[in-house]
C-alpha cells in the first residue's frame, strides 16, 4: 500500500478532534499529569467516570521520571505496593519498609494504565484560568479555560477554550497553579489556614508524604487538590523522589469523588 500524505494528516486531525469533543463536558477534570492524577484517573476511568487529564508539558509523568537527581530510581514505601502491584508496575525489596521502582517503568506504565482505563491525556495544554457560577451567594469551579502550551510560553494574545467540569483536581504539583488561580481571580478563600495557597515547606520526606494524604481533598466547592499540589496548598513539607504518598493521594483523591458523582 502506497501511503498518502494528506491522509496521514486527516488521521491525526480527525480523530483528535473526536477525542477532544467528547471532553468538552466531564465528571471530572484533572489538572497535572503526575503521579497522583495518574492513578486517580486511572481509578476514575475504570470506574467508568468520565475523566479528562490535560498536563502542559509535552511528557505526562511529572517529576517522577528523573528520579532522584537524575538517577531513574524512585523509593515507594511499603504502605503503597499494593497500589504500584493493582497497575502492575514491578518493584524491589531494598532494606525493611523501602522499596525501589524504575522511574522510567514506573511512569511508562501508570501513563499506559490512565490512558486504557478510559481517561484521555491532552498534553501540551495548559489551564490559564478555571469557569465557575455562583449559587445562593456560593461561588464554585464548574469547568476549565484551556490554551495550548506553546500559545502561552510564546506571550502570543490568542483567546483560550473551555472545558465544563463537576469537578476538578489541582495535580499540578509544587505551583498549586489551580488554587493559585481561584484565590487570586476570584478573591475566594480555600479550604487553609490562610484562605490562599500556603506555598511548601523545606524537606521533610516522612512527614510530607504523611501529609500528602491528608491534604488531599476538596480545597474549594468544585475543586479538589491532591499530590505536590496537596502540600503547596496547605503549606506541609516538599518529600524529594519518595512516591508512595503521591499514588496514595490519587487513591483518595478518586475514592472521594466517587462518593460525590454517586
Amino acid at each position: 500500500m502506497q501511503l498518502d500524505d494528506v491522509k496521514i494528516s486527516r488521521a491525526i486531525i480527525d480523530n483528535y478532534f473526536k477525542k477532544l469533543l467528547s471532553c468538552l463536558e466531564v465528571d471530572v477534570a484533572l489538572v497535572g499529569a503526575g503521579p497522583a492524577n495518574l492513578v486517580c484517573g486511572t481509578l476514575l476511568g475504570r470506574a467508568g467516570i468520565k475523566t479528562a487529564l490535560f498536563e502542559s508539558k509535552l511528557a505526562p509523568g511529572g517529576g517522577m521520571w528523573g528520579g532522584g537527581m537524575m538517577f531513574n530510581e524512585i523509593v515507594i514505601q511499603e504502605t503503597a505496593l499494593p497500589l504500584l502491584q493493582k497497575m502492575n508496575v514491578r518493584t524491589k525489596a531494598y532494606e525493611k519498609g523501602y522499596f525501589t521502582a524504575d522511574s522510567v517503568e514506573c511512569v511508562s506504565t501508570l501513563i499506559s494504565a490512565c490512558v486504557r482505563a478510559g481517561t484521555p491525556i491532552f498534553n501540551l495544554v495548559r489551564v490559564v484560568d478555571v469557569m465557575f457560577r455562583e449559587h445562593q451567594g456560593q461561588k464554585r469551579v464548574n469547568g476549565l479555560v484551556l490554551q495550548w502550551a506553546p500559545v502561552e510560553h510564546a506571550g502570543l494574545h490568542v483567546d483560550p477554550l473551555t472545558i465544563r467540569a463537576r469537578y476538578t483536581v489541582d495535580g499540578s504539583g509544587h505551583p498549586a497553579e489551580v488554587c493559585s488561580i481561584v484565590s487570586r481571580k476570584m478573591d475566594a478563600k480555600l479550604n487553609t489556614a490562610s484562605g490562599q495557597v500556603m506555598g511548601e515547606m523545606s524537606m521533610w520526606a516522612d512527614r510530607g508524604e504523611e501529609l500528602t494524604i491528608v491534604n488531599t481533598g476538596e480545597i474549594f466547592p468544585g475543586l479538589f487538590v491532591a499530590g505536590m499540589a496537596a502540600n503547596a496548598a496547605m503549606g506541609a513539607p516538599r518529600m524529594g523522589p519518595v512516591f508512595g504518598g503521591m499514588l496514595l493521594s490519587g487513591e483518595k483523591a478518586a475514592g472521594e469523588l466517587l462518593k460525590k458523582l454517586r
